[in-house]
């Protein structure tokens, strides 16, 4: 007896990967270069899904530059579009201070008294994409803090 074949559709990944400096200044770059990569694959600059995937990388890199800024080592952004999801990683060199889903990134750290204006990206990423988290790399001092935000379909 045989089964029934399914033929699938072919399903594009495309990806992005850049090294920046862990300075104010490469947080900005990284946020013109996402912008701009995801205009090339066809989501423009002006609508909903570049706007989302870049605030998403914004606050992400500010945190590598805050949080994860160790001197001589630069973070990485990588985006992974497969489908109709793009998969935003950004990887630091701090492991110390690890963020957990849930809790915006001053709880539990004796940071935060209600009045402090940091802790509230990673609250923000959490309202844009579909799941979040961290990776701690075994036998090395990296951490990679991830976000899937749902993109509809592109352009033209």
């Amino acid at each position: 007896m045989q089964g029934e074949t399914r033929v699938h559709p072919p399903v594009t990944v495309s990806t992005f990967t850049q090294l920046f400096s862990p300075t104010p200044r490469g947080a900005r770059l990284a946020r013109r270069l996402v912008a701009n990569r995801m205009d090339v694959w066809g989501y423009p600059y002006d609508g909903e899904a570049n706007e989302t995937v870049t605030l998403v990388v914004a606050e992400l890199a500010a945190n590598a530059v805050r949080h994860g800024r160790v001197r001589g080592r630069d973070f990485r952004v990588r985006l992974v579009l497969r489908g109709d999801v793009v998969r935003v990683e950004v990887t630091d060199a701090a492991v110390e201070r690890l963020p957990v889903p849930g809790k915006p990134s001053g709880e539990g750290e004796g940071e935060g008294d209600g009045e402090d204006e940091g802790g509230r990206g990673l609250v923000l990423v959490a309202a844009l994409s579909r799941a979040w988290g961290v990776d701690r790399h075994p036998q090395s001092t990296y951490k990679t803090v991830w976000a899937e935000v749902p993109v509809p379909g592109r352009a033209g």
